[in-house]
């Protein structure tokens, strides 16, 4: 048996896309000086962070050289 297909109304998707909103988000209120000022030192901070890292963090990563004395314990000298 087959099924009656009931029309829908589809009419409602079409008005979707020409549908506006007037309802207005209240402006934005322009950052003040402080705050500008806080969040480029914040900025800055975070910044200085990584590149203090890095530099602390590359010799660490680097090839490893030949050590000048070796940790050899007396045992090892046959002593």
């Amino acid at each position: 048996m087959f099924r009656r297909r009931e029309s829908v109304p589809f009419s409602f998707v079409a008005e979707a896309d020409r549908f506006r909103s007037n309802v207005t988000p209240p402006p934005r209120e322009r950052p003040s000086l402080s705050e500008k000022a806080g969040r480029a030192l914040t900025g800055l901070v975070v910044v200085a962070g990584l590149v203090g890292s890095l530099l602390f963090g590359l010799p660490a990563l680097g090839p490893e050289q030949s050590p000048q004395h070796s940790q050899q314990t007396e045992a090892a000298h046959g002593r």
